[in-house]
């Protein structure tokens, strides 16, 4: 039977990540008011509340309003076909699988912010003595870009080539 259904059990770990992505913006959307910062390592990081309408790096955050749309769409799209994939995935496959369960509850996560709110809400800031910024993100951005990680690794697994190793 676990062949028939792949590895969509792996669904439960998109559906933590989404819970812990929804429930922190939440608290911070609610606690924090746009730019405050709460600073954790002086210098280094600091919990900021920060809107993005664009995609990473607030890529077309300044177009018309299209692009919430588009996104949204992009990122039903791409989890059809992660759950499709999951599916299909055989029992060997477990990295895989959690590559893309990863990348599935991150993506979610995103997708209901966009939808809901027409905005990602971001609040983690990583910086460099006030300099230097890298761009804000979240716990759902944070578990696209470690599936991401993980399904790159994967590629290069050894076993992927279709050849069989002979001992």
């Amino acid at each position: 039977m676990s062949e028939r259904f792949g590895k969509l059990p792996w669904l439960w770990l998109s559906l933590v990540i989404f819970v812990v992505d929804q429930a922190s913006k939440f608290w911070f959307d609610n606690n924090l008011t746009m730019y405050q910062q709460i600073v954790i390592i002086p210098d280094y990081f600091s919990w900021t509340l920060l809107y993005n309408t664009g995609a990473a790096f607030s890529f077309l955050a300044d177009a018309a309003g299209w692009q919430r749309w588009f996104f949204a769409a992009v990122a039903v799209g791409v989890s059809v076909v992660l759950v499709v994939w999951l599916k299909r995935l055989k029992p060997e496959e477990t990295w895989l699988a959690l590559a893309l369960a990863m990348v599935l509850g991150g993506a979610l996560g995103n997708l209901v912010d966009r939808v809901v709110f027409g905005h990602v809400v971001d609040f983690i800031l990583l910086h460099w003595h006030q300099q230097w910024y890298f761009p804000a993100f979240n716990v759902a951005d944070m578990a696209i870009t470690g599936g991401a990680i993980l399904l790159a690794l994967d590629m290069f697994k050894s076993d992927k080539s279709g050849e069989k190793t002979h001992d």
